[in-house]
């Protein structure tokens, strides 16, 4: 079983530090084992932060007090394959450094997020995807590209689902759900006021409630019934949604996934049927391959 990784949890919640927490984060990133094996004075002194900015940053970090934070850092750094904080895109770097930093970041976001999910809690959204009569998704900007991609998942394997990136259809939708439906909201922040919306609406109607968020405090995350997380840091290209969107995906595969095994057989059978349906489809554009079948995954 995955475990929990405290410098997992500290990468994803960067965005949401503030800047003397901040501060701490990179210094403790940058050398988790060091870090380890500092006092609190130490640390503080090394971050130039206040002790009290340690004790509010084990708390922001779930922990209840330094020597927990320290144990956690000392056991993610035994553990194989820890790595430290990769350093942002800069201005005068050549396009093969951009390109290695891309790939570190974004297999960092999609490995933090396999740590940082928790597996109840995922158990607990699928349990009720599969009682659920419909499932509507909520999500605006990158995170409705994500919501698409769980709306035609859930639709290959014959469940009622729709994905909603327009506020007026999707507060329409969510006027119309009930105790029987499940409402999914995508949002990084957690706080895209259109996304809380959509939400809102859907849980006053009775629906059960999942979010997918890189922020445990936000509002989206304290008013629903399901909380998965991810672990992504955006910081120079932020609007660009680059490793938050692989995160997301992530979530939405081990979702999907889990769900389809749940309904082992029913989803098998849907599989079948909807390629059987689009497999003699020709392409979009004209390739010099129409003869082919199509890939089973279309």
């Amino acid at each position: 079983m995955i475990q929990t990784s405290m410098t997992a949890r500290i990468r994803g919640q960067l965005d949401q530090l503030a800047d003397s927490q901040r501060q701490l984060a990179d210094v403790i990133l940058a050398d988790p084992s060091g870090a380890a094996l500092m006092s609190i004075h130490t640390l503080a002194s090394t971050a130039e932060v206040s002790q009290a900015t340690v004790s509010r940053f084990c708390r922001a970090m779930g922990v209840t007090g330094y020597p927990q934070l320290r144990l956690a850092l000392a056991a993610d750094s035994a553990a194989p394959g820890s790595v430290t904080s990769e350093g942002d895109i800069a201005e005068g770097d050549d396009l093969a450094t951009v390109v290695g930093k891309i790939a570190r970041t974004d297999a960092q976001a999609v490995t933090d997020t396999a740590h940082l999910l928790d597996i109840a809690i995922l158990e607990g959204a699928i349990d009720a995807l599969a009682r659920a009569r419909r499932t509507e998704i909520y999500g605006v900007g990158a995170s409705a590209i994500v919501g698409a991609d769980l709306g035609q998942k859930l639709t290959r394997i014959g469940r009622a689902a729709v994905a909603h990136s327009d506020a007026h259809l999707g507060l329409t939708s969510a006027a119309l759900l009930g105790p029987s439906d499940v409402a999914v909201a995508i949002s990084h922040s957690g706080s895209t006021a259109d996304t809380l919306d959509m939400l809102r609406t859907a849980r006053q109607c009775g629906a059960s409630t999942i979010a997918v968020t890189n922020n445990s405090r936000s509002p989206l995350a304290r008013e629903v019934d399901h909380v998965l997380l991810t672990a992504a840091h955006e910081s120079v290209f932020r609007s660009a949604a680059t490793a938050s969107r692989l995160a997301q995906l992530l979530v939405i595969d081990c979702i999907f996934v889990g769900l389809a095994q749940r309904t082992f057989h029913a989803s098998q059978a849907a599989l079948e049927a909807t390629w059987r349906a689009v497999r003699h489809r020709p392409p979009a554009v004209s390739t010099g391959d129409e003869g082919r079948e199509a890939p089973r995954d279309e």
